[in-house]
Formats: C-alpha cells, sequence, structure tokens
C-alpha cells in the first residue's frame, strides 16, 4: 500500500519514527499508517512471515472476550486502555451489538489515534463511548475522566491488549496495572494481551530490540509466568494464559501467535 493516512497531521504527530499503533494498523489491513510505518513493518514480516496473524488473532479474541464479558459476565462498562487505531470490531461496536446500552471509555497516549477516535467510534444513541489521551501510567487521570462515563461501582472490564508490553520496567507495568484493577469493584475482569518470545525465540527478540533502536515504540516480551504476575490478586479464567488465539476459541484449527492472553474476574 502506497496511499498515506488521510489522518489530519498536526505538530503532536511524528511521522520521522515508526509508531506501534500505526504498523499495527498496516498489518491488520488498514489505511492509517505512513511510509515510515510500512517499512518498519515490513522488515518485521522478513523475519517473522506470520506477526500479521497476531494482530488478526488479537482482534478475534477481543471479539470473543468481550461477548463472553456482556453474555455470561453481566459486563455493560468497557475501559479500554492502549485502544490503538479504530479498525473492524472496536471493543464498543462488539459490546453495543449485543446490549446497545454498553459503555465504553476508550484511552490512548497517541494524538493520531484520538482524531480517529473521535470521528469514527460513534456510540449507539442508548450507550456511551469517550476518550482519553493518557498514558497507562497516569492511572489518576485515566480513572477520574472513566469516571464521567462509567460508573465506577458496577463492574467493568478493563482491557489492555497489546499496552502493557510498551512498558520495559517490571516495577512500573505491574504496578501501573495493579493500580487499575485495585480501583475496580468485584465483579469487574481484567482483560490482558501481552508480546511473548516463546513462540518465534530470539528472532522475536531480536526485531523488539531493532524496533525500539530505531526510535519507534518501545516493546518488549515477557515470559508466560511473567504474564500471570499481571494477575496475582485476581481470579484467572480458564484455559489460564494461553496465545490469545487458543483462548475459548470458535472452532479448532488456529495456530498459537506471539500474544498471550488472560482473563480475570477481580474480587
Amino acid at each position: 500500500m502506497t496511499e498515506e493516512s488521510s489522518a489530519p497531521i498536526d505538530d503532536k504527530i511524528d511521522i520521522s519514527v515508526p509508531q506501534s499503533a500505526r504498523i499495527w494498523n498496516y498489518w491488520l489491513g488498514g489505511k492509517d499508517h505512513f511510509a515510515i510505518d510500512r517499512a518498519a513493518g515490513d522488515e518485521v514480516l522478513a523475519k517473522i512471515p506470520d506477526i500479521a496473524l497476531g494482530a488478526k488473532g488479537e482482534r478475534a479474541f477481543l471479539k470473543r472476550v468481550v461477548r463472553y464479558l456482556v453474555r455470561d459476565a453481566g459486563i455493560t462498562q468497557f475501559l479500554d486502555v492502549g485502544t490503538g487505531l479504530p479498525t473492524a470490531d472496536n471493543t464498543h461496536e462488539v459490546a453495543q451489538a449485543l446490549d446497545p446500552s454498553s459503555r465504553v471509555v476508550y484511552v490512548d497516549n497517541d494524538p493520531l489515534v484520538m482524531v480517529h477516535a473521535r470521528a469514527l467510534l460513534v456510540s449507539t444513541p442508548e450507550g456511551a463511548s469517550d476518550y482519553v489521551e493518557a498514558d497507562l501510567r497516569d492511572t489518576e487521570t485515566i480513572l477520574a475522566a472513566a469516571r464521567e462515563t462509567l460508573d465506577l461501582g458496577r463492574p467493568i472490564g478493563l482491557m489492555l491488549l497489546g499496552v502493557v508490553n510498551h512498558l520495559m520496567d517490571d516495577d512500573e507495568a505491574y504496578a501501573a496495572v495493579g493500580r487499575l484493577v485495585a480501583a475496580l469493584p468485584p465483579g469487574s475482569h481484567l482483560v490482558l494481551t501481552h508480546s511473548t518470545a516463546e513462540i518465534h525465540g530470539e528472532p522475536m527478540l531480536q526485531v523488539m530490540r531493532e524496533t525500539t533502536e530505531r526510535g519507534g515504540t518501545p516493546i518488549r516480551a515477557r515470559t508466560r509466568p511473567e504474564i500471570e504476575r499481571f494477575f496475582d490478586g485476581v481470579e484467572l479464567l480458564e484455559p489460564g494464559v494461553v496465545s490469545c488465539s487458543r483462548w475459548r476459541p470458535d472452532s479448532g484449527g488456529e495456530p498459537d501467535v506471539y500474544l498471550f492472553a488472560g482473563v480475570g474476574r477481580i474480587g
């Protein structure tokens, strides 16, 4: 694809370095990316040809888990942190297809994501969707903004898909997730996906190092036990932390992907 993103560009959007949300959008077949993102994405594909399956596998996981939370757990409120660029089947679309009154707050620290979110993530009349520009580590800002749309006294689905792997420091990562979990009432659920090298080994670690060294969004892998630690104090649901393609799939035969996923019940 050679066509540039149609998004308005201001001085807050740096198109001189690759950005993870735009690379992800490229792998998903979207249009909201620039030449620098495509080049970075193609370099990764050259080393790990099935990398785009991770992006598609995680999107399918999002659909399954939101349906589970609405249908089985009775959750109609979602706090989606690190939402990325809008594509098809976004959190509010999946939830509101089942319960039109569902309410979703999207959070991201990328100004390009916010430009598109405000334009494209339109709620049903019965429900609500809101957008907050904030970093995962700034939990006070996130929670204060979320309270304007969500009732934090009622269960919430906390969606942390492919975002915690951008926090390089372990203490910082576990603390940020812990603060958000601690602020949610019993019956809420933590949904988390995280990159790992347990599928591809050293080639995955290599492309992550190269992406970070290139000046793009820093990213790291964690092991299954390290990912499970994010669920400390939370009831981790079956089948535990697995490749997101293996979390309660609609059908068998899906390949393992480099993003591991887990879902846990809070309280």
